[in-house]
């Protein structure tokens, strides 16, 4: 009996600790540093979003073959010039591997950039400025096995 009992509690302690270990190993749990000072900056972040939105611009995302391409439009479809594109991507729940860079102009509001994304689902976050006012739009990309694509679309 005593053997049974150290066995059945020697599995749950052993698989207990091996499941803290890996989720310890592939994401923190936080989202921000310091939740209280976020939620005070909560109410700009809503505001400037709305602002965002009113102003009508429609947006699409692509990403075929290894290419990145980011397209913008203002509301009557005309191209807008941005400037500091960046984007910040990664897999969703693991910010160990996320990753930045900027996006080169192609022109008629068209940027791009070169990224060898795996299959699956992934985090993005583009920022720009535009007139001195930043732009920031998040999404997920979902790139599809057979042949390496996909798209988002926003607007």
């Amino acid at each position: 009996m005593l053997s049974v009992m150290v066995l059945f509690f020697g599995v749950i302690i052993t698989v207990n600790v091996t499941m803290a270990v890996m989720a310890g190993r592939t994401w923190t749990g936080l989202v921000v540093k310091n939740s209280y000072v976020e939620s005070q900056k909560f109410n700009g972040h809503l505001q400037a979003a709305r602002a965002q939105h009113a102003k009508g611009w429609r947006t699409s995302l692509t990403y075929s073959d290894g290419q990145l391409l980011f397209q913008i439009q203002d509301r009557e479809g005309g191209s807008l010039n941005l400037t500091d594109v960046k984007l910040e991507y990664g897999r969703p729940a693991f910010e160990q591997a996320d990753q930045t860079t900027a996006l080169q102009p192609k022109g008629e509001g068209r940027y791009s950039t070169k990224l060898n994304l795996g299959e699956g689902d992934w985090v993005l976050r583009l920022t720009a400025t535009k007139d001195g006012q930043l732009y920031r739009r998040d999404s997920r990309l979902n790139v599809l096995s057979a042949g390496r694509e996909g798209r988002e679309e926003w607007g």
